[in-house]
């Protein structure tokens, strides 16, 4: 699959900085030291917000951006040299799960961060309680999102949540009513030259050839209610195998149960690279896909991010707050009020495979 624009092309000529002065509470100097709180746990969580990212860096160049988010994110911020600068630990807070509060911790980090900030931009939710941490960093402005019946922590900087709009415009909205333009809604997941070498030799073990047409099918999702029944992916991968695909699972190492179930089920050889995969091998092998079947969960973002078609079966989240924005090369199957059927699926497979002009053979 071809991949996203590089940065030069994604942002274009350097933009003038907007003069958000009138916005964000009348600052004499333009923001320089940035920190954006995102400190979701999945793939799809990040990936989702880079459209924003990729706004705020090409509104303030000159700035440096730090993310606010989880320490197992560091790896796959790394990949994002162009759109943030840096990494900052988020300590935990009480009312925010994603880790831990270490509340004696939290007042030394609290002073080792409060007047570094120019700016600081709640990315993490309908700001309940993330706008209370955002305002305790002590920046010099904050901005984010609310939702009513919380009270507006400051009108001319934080915007009502728009929960009526899919993920990655929700935040493109917040910086849209900061005055700063979007710059492309595609998702980003950048491959370095090692990602595909380790894709190749994952794949010619397996007795792969690395340009052969394939499918991958991952069974897993952290939440297993999000989860297509493994007999169910054994029908679909069959099908895909008579339409001349080879078939691929991935997943986490805690998956395998999953995978060895799709394979018991399935008539047709599998290839199982569960456990196998690391983030960027599990890139290069999505974009190198024909094809992606996966319920909601984090690799159909990454499928989406390198426009890798792709049927995504949501099972009990919204379609309309998580699905790709591009309903043409990522096909949607809402099986939130009865369980999917196999030729439900593969018939979305072919509708995306046709559509996005993809030979199967």
């Amino acid at each position: 699959m071809s991949g996203v624009a590089t940065p030069e092309v994604a942002l274009g000529s350097p933009a003038k900085e907007p003069d958000l002065r009138a916005r964000i509470g009348g600052q004499v100097r333009p923001a320089r030291e940035v920190v954006v709180l995102r400190a979701l746990p999945g793939l799809g969580d990040f990936l989702c917000v880079t459209p924003a990212l990729r706004a705020l860096r090409a509104a303030l160049p000159r700035a440096r951006i730090t993310l606010l988010g989880l320490a197992r994110a560091r790896e796959l911020v790394a990949r994002y040299p162009h759109l943030v600068d840096g990494l900052l630990e988020f300590p935990g807070f009480p009312g925010l799960p994603e880790t831990p509060a270490d509340v004696r911790a939290l007042p030394d980090f609290l002073r080792t961060v409060q007047g570094r900030f120019d700016l600081a931009v709640q990315m993490h939710g309908d700001g309940l309680v993330s706008n209370i941490f955002v305002q305790l960093l002590g920046a010099r402005t904050s901005a984010g999102c609310y939702a009513p019946p919380q009270p507006c922590p400051d009108p001319s900087t934080f915007l009502r949540y728009p929960d009526d709009l899919p993920e990655p415009r929700i935040f493109l909205a917040l910086l849209g009513f900061l005055g700063i333009e979007p710059r492309g809604e595609w998702l980003e997941f950048p491959l370095a030259p090692g990602d595909s070498q380790q894709c190749d030799a994952l794949l010619r073990a397996a007795g792969v050839a690395p340009d052969a047409a394939f499918a991958v099918v991952h069974p897993g999702a952290a939440e297993p209610h999000r989860r297509v029944d493994p007999g169910v992916l054994a029908q679909v991968a069959d099908g895909l195998a008579t339409r001349g695909l080879a078939v691929v699972l991935t997943g986490a190492a805690d998956e395998a149960d999953l995978a060895a179930a799709v394979r018991r089920h399935a008539t047709r050889a599998l290839v199982d690279l569960v456990g196998r995969t690391t983030l960027g091998s599990l890139g290069a092998l999505v974009d190198r896909a024909r094809l992606l079947v996966a319920g909601d969960t984090g690799v159909s973002h990454l499928a989406s991010a390198r426009r890798t078609p792709s049927v995504v079966v949501f099972r009990t989240t919204a379609p309309a707050r998580w699905a790709p924005l591009d309903r043409v090369r990522h096909r949607v199957v809402d099986a939130r009020t009865s369980p999917p059927a196999a030729a439900v699926i593969l018939a979305e497979a072919d509708a995306a495979l046709f559509l996005a002009g993809v030979d199967r053979d």
